[in-house]
């Protein structure tokens, strides 16, 4: 398993941009699929964004367009650049780990968490 820290969260008017990034232990990380989940108050944690180890992009439809995940491997860090944020973008983004290549969008294809970091989208 690797370790996840997330950090980058603030408070954006609508219309704004944002990068989170997600910072991860371990030698192996190069060989993980990482993702990004988001959890609102009273909602169930939804699918954002994921990136395989070799490449492979997949987004929720609700960002596509707006979102980009990328990863800097020599970095072991994972980041999601956030464009044109809307207030229903506001919700604490997890990262997530999981050491197979196919990319998930659900919570139980992974098995490393970060512990989530705050995004606020202001009307």
């Amino acid at each position: 398993q690797v370790q996840l820290v997330e950090s980058g969260g603030a408070l954006v008017q609508a219309g704004g941009s944002l990068r989170v990034s997600c910072a991860a232990s371990g030698r192996t990380f190069r060989w993980y699929t990482m993702a990004w989940f988001r959890q609102a108050p009273g909602k169930e944690r939804e699918f954002v964004a994921a990136i395989s180890w070799s490449g492979g992009h997949n987004y929720a439809d609700s960002v596509k367009g707006r979102f980009t995940i990328s990863r800097d491997n020599a970095k072991n860090t994972v980041y999601l650049q956030m464009n044109s944020l809307k207030p229903e973008d506001t919700a604490m983004y997890y990262c997530a780990a999981s050491p197979r290549d196919s990319i998930g969008t659900t919570t139980s294809d992974y098995s490393s968490w970060g512990q989530g970091t705050q995004v606020t989208v202001s009307s």
